[in-house]
This record gives structure tokens, C-alpha cells and sequence, in this order.
């Protein structure tokens, strides 16, 4: 892989045309898909993918001008800094508050990409075409962030107080969620095995720390290394890595601290409730930011929480 600095002229404009045709085929797959039941955000989406073809033949001609028609293959996947797109479109449903969301992180990545690329480029034209690309592609991203406000006419919002919104979803809700997830279900199994094994509160709660703070180390670093915002968009590597890292360790103690209490029954008892509670929190957390519907949020982390915890019970009986 190669950063964006790395890149040569005829490969920034490689990435770039493939940008467009990504973008412009997902743009007509989800108007397409909300044709049926939102037509007017349909049309939205298929002008804003008129304007993405728009800027594919403005970077056909400027790439055949310098460089010919054969264009490498070289695509999104092969620069650093771009992040894996999970497939929306292959979903059975989609809503409207998904595909906007989508949509706004998608300009957004290809604005940065626009301005990095600008700026690396020596090639007047090059810079020109992609500094202007950029531009209306921030304009795509404030188009796709009203598409639902639109449809349901629910007045102005603040343009700002969105930004920040969204900024803090992707930055640190995203992070957070991920490490609260990992921390609440991974650790059932260390520490329930070692509390069933020994039915000793003091054993489990040695397990339960360790186990909560290595996690807790192990997702930070893991998140902050796994990219470095500058195309995301999702903010600086440290403070994802700080909010992923400390809501894994938050996961994992909080069914941990209860056998700092002697009584190891109590303690045990206390310890699945707040597992519980820690399961119900995750399932509001995906319903209230990630459009998840609760009953099925719900069911997918109490399922995955009770599968971890039997392991735990089985082990520690043994």
C-alpha cells in the first residue's frame, strides 16, 4: 500500500477516476433501492450522481491528455488511510437515515482524498482539477446530511451542531461502542471460568482486572493504529484509541468489582446483573446512534453475552 504522498500523478488520477465510478454505481444503487417508498430522495441521490459523472469525464480528460487511455487498476483499497466500507447496499433494507450517513462519510473521504492529493500534486492542472473536485464534494456531503431532513420536513437544524454530531459518532461513539462491546462480552468468559473454578471472589476479581485491563490496552492500540483520520475523517488516532481502550476496560470491570464483595454467591449474583445491564446499554447505544432496531440490537449482544458466559460456566466447572 502507499500513502497519498507516495503516489505518482498518474496514479493520483487513477484513484481518483475509480473513486467516482465506485461512488457514482453505490449513488445509483441506493436510489434505486428508495425509489419505491422515497422518491424524492431518490432524485436527490441521482443528481448528486449526475454531478459525480460529471467529474469522472473532467478526470478522463485530464488523465487521456497527460498520460493516455490505459489507466492502472489501482483503487481505494490500495492507498493508506481509506476505510473499509462495510456493504450497505448489499442490506435487505435500507432507511433513509443509513444511506444519508453513508453518503456523508463517502464525501467526505473523497473531499480529503481531493485535498491531500492537491496538495501532493506538482501538476498545476492536477492541483486545479482536484482542489475544485474537492469543493463539490464538501457540497455533496451538506446535500447528503439534509436528504432526511428534507423528506420528513422537520425545519432547519443547525449546520454546526450537526457537524459536531457527526463528528463525535465517528470519532467517539463508533470507538467507544466497539470497546464497550468487546470488554462486556470478552471478559464473561475469563472471569465467570475462574470464578466457577475456584468460588473464590478474590480469584475472580484478580482474573476479572487483568483481564479488563489487558483488553482495555489491547483495543486501544488497536484502534489507534488502525487509521489515521486524515481520509476518514474520524478524528485523531489518539482520542478514538483512548475512548475504545477505556470503555473496553469499563466493560470488563464492571462485572469484575462486584467480587471485591466476600460473599462469593452474592458477588456472583451481583455480577450477572450488572451484565445485564451492560448488555442493555450496548443494545440503546446501537438503536440510539447505528439505526439499529433495539429487539434485534437486543437480541444479537444477549445472545453473544449468554454464549460467552456458558463457555465461562463450563470452563470453570470443568
Amino acid at each position: 500500500m502507499k500513502s497519498v504522498n507516495e503516489l505518482t500523478p498518474r496514479e493520483i488520477l487513477a484513484v481518483a477516476i475509480s473513486l467516482e465510478e465506485t461512488d457514482g454505481r453505490v449513488y445509483t444503487e441506493f436510489a434505486e433501492r428508495l425509489r419505491g417508498n422515497y422518491p424524492a430522495t431518490a432524485e436527490a441521490i441521482t443528481r448528486m450522481r449526475e454531478e459525480e459523472t460529471g467529474h469522472l469525464q473532467r478526470l478522463l480528460a485530464l488523465y487521456r491528455e497527460k498520460f493516455g487511455d490505459h489507466i492502472p487498476p489501482i483503487r481505494r483499497e490500495d492507498v493508506k488511510g481509506f476505510i473499509k466500507r462495510k456493504p450497505l447496499w448489499l442490506s435487505k433494507t435500507l432507511t433513509v437515515a443509513q444511506v444519508r450517513r453513508a453518503m456523508e462519510i463517502m464525501e467526505l473521504e473523497t473531499a480529503q482524498f481531493y485535498l491531500k492529493a492537491a496538495a501532493a500534486s506538482n501538476d498545476a492542472a492536477t492541483r486545479q482539477l482536484l482542489n475544485a473536485l474537492a469543493d463539490e464534494e464538501r457540497a455533496h456531503q451538506e446535500l447528503a446530511g439534509e436528504l432526511d431532513r428534507r423528506l420528513e420536513q422537520s425545519g432547519a437544524k443547525d449546520e454546526e451542531a450537526r457537524t459536531q454530531q457527526r463528528l463525535f459518532v465517528l470519532q467517539v461513539v463508533q470507538p467507544g461502542l466497539a470497546g464497550l462491546m468487546d470488554g462486556s462480552v470478552s471478559t464473561l468468559a475469563p472471569i465467570f471460568a475462574a470464578a466457577f473454578a475456584t468460588h473464590s471472589s478474590h480469584d475472580a476479581l484478580v482474573v476479572g482486572l487483568a483481564a479488563s485491563v489487558g483488553a482495555g490496552i489491547s483495543m486501544g492500540f488497536t484502534e489507534a493504529v488502525s487509521d489515521d483520520g486524515a481520509l476518514s475523517g474520524r478524528g485523531k488516532p489518539f482520542i478514538r484509541g483512548v475512548a475504545c481502550g477505556l470503555m473496553t476496560a469499563v466493560g470488563g470491570l464492571g462485572h469484575t468489582l462486584p467480587y471485591l464483595i466476600h460473599d462469593f454467591q452474592l458477588a456472583t449474583g451481583v455480577a450477572i446483573a450488572i451484565v445485564l445491564v451492560e448488555l442493555a446499554v450496548i443494545a440503546w447505544i446501537r438503536k440510539r446512534f447505528m439505526d439499529t432496531p433495539f429487539l434485534a440490537a437486543a437480541f444479537q449482544v444477549i445472545v453473544g453475552g449468554l454464549l460467552v458466559f456458558l463457555a465461562g460456566v463450563l470452563i470453570g466447572n470443568a
